[in-house]
Parts: structure tokens; sequence; C-alpha cells
């Protein structure tokens, strides 16, 4: 999709009403491990909080595109996994503020040149024990990314991508709470997205589908 078109859409968010009939755990339920399914969240009452954010930029040819990175090997109970940028909060700070500085001090985007469209619904990361609620942003021009320690790759998603049904899969994989379980994911290139960003991703999906058409 042309970014400005894309632009012109998005901004839509905050003038109509439609998008909040939409049914967004429905659509993260889709990608969603069955053994994650007895996860209730009405019951998760020390989970720590964190923020991510999927961020919606021209490329080049001023195509629509969005972020996600490959982690860096370092010790934790995500390294090496592709997610969007994002990460804890801190005391006293939003979680608006932390799905900016955290994008801020892993990719090298200046959070003020990104505008927040609008939250989506919290998702629960049982390895690690976080509840993360996932934002929207655009930024209006093509980013010069500075990827930091945390990050070893930056992976460039066009938005086509994200609706062509060839890169819906599913991958046996073996977790700290499941074992050899076959889990929805996508696939995007030699790159496998699985589990709370492909959940977030699939809501993503499904309401521009659902806003957009």
């Amino acid at each position: 999709m042309e970014f400005q078109t894309f632009l012109t859409k998005i901004l839509l968010f905050n003038i109509v009403d439609r998008n909040l009939h939409f049914d967004g755990i429905a659509a993260q339920l889709k990608m969603t491990p069955k053994e994650r399914l007895h996860f209730d969240l009405t019951k998760i009452k020390d989970a720590k909080k964190a923020a991510v954010l999927a961020l919606f930029y021209p490329n080049v040819t001023n195509e629509t595109c969005f972020l996600l990175t490959l982690r860096a090997n370092y010790k934790g109970a995500h390294a090496s996994q592709i997610s969007f940028p994002g990460g804890k909060k801190k005391l006293n700070e939003s979680l608006q503020d932390a799905a900016l500085r955290e994008t801020q001090e892993e990719v090298g985007i200046n959070s003020k040149n990104i505008k927040l469209i609008k939250s989506l619904n919290k998702t629960y990361i049982p390895p690690s024990n976080f509840l993360v609620t996932p934002y929207i942003g655009i930024l209006k021009k093509t980013p010069l990314f500075v990827k930091n320690y945390e990050v070893k790759e930056l992976l460039e998603i066009k938005l086509k991508d994200l609706f062509e049904d060839t890169n819906l899969t599913t991958k046996t994989l073996s977790t700290s709470y499941m074992n050899a379980v076959s889990v929805p994911c996508f696939k995007f290139g030699s790159h496998i997205v699985w589990g709370a960003t492909a959940m977030i991703l699939n809501e993503i999906k499904e309401l521009f589908t659902y806003t957009f058409d």
C-alpha cells in the first residue's frame, strides 16, 4: 500500500468509531498457541508491565512498512526472538512513554517524530511474566534506524506481506511452558514470527481489514 493512502486511512481511526466494535481479542486468539489459552488475564495480578510499538512508515519507494527486531543473543527469556521495539515500563512512566522511549533506545527513532494512533489489547507473555500493551504509531518520513546492543537485526516488513495468506503457517516449538507443540505463525522471508508478536500482528491485520474496507 502506498504510504499516503495508508496515512489517510489510519488517521481516520480517531474520527470514526467503526473500529470500536472490532473484536481484537478474538483476532489475537487465532495466533495463540493452545497451551497459552489457559492463562486467565483477569487473575494475573503480579505481572510486570511493558509496552511495544508497531511503527508504520514509508520505505524508500514510498511503500508502507512496519518494523520488527531480531533480538540479540543475550541472557534472557526473549533472546534471539523476533519482536516489536519495546520493553518494561519504568516507575512513574506511562505505557505510551515506555513504548516511545524503548523504540528510541533500541532503533534510534526520536520519539517526538512518532505519532501514536491507538493502543491494542494487552498480551500476556508467560515465560517472562510480562503484560504487554501494544501501540500503533506512524512515522511520516523514511527512517534512518540506528540499532543498539539489544537488537541483532532490523526487519523491515511491507504491510502488503502481512495480508498475504501464504505467509501464514505453523511451526513445532518447545518453550518453558509447552513441549513440541504446533503453533500458528507468520513467515516473512526466512523469519518466523510467533507467540505474542504474531498475536499482536494478527490483531493489527484484522483491525486494518475491518476498518479500511
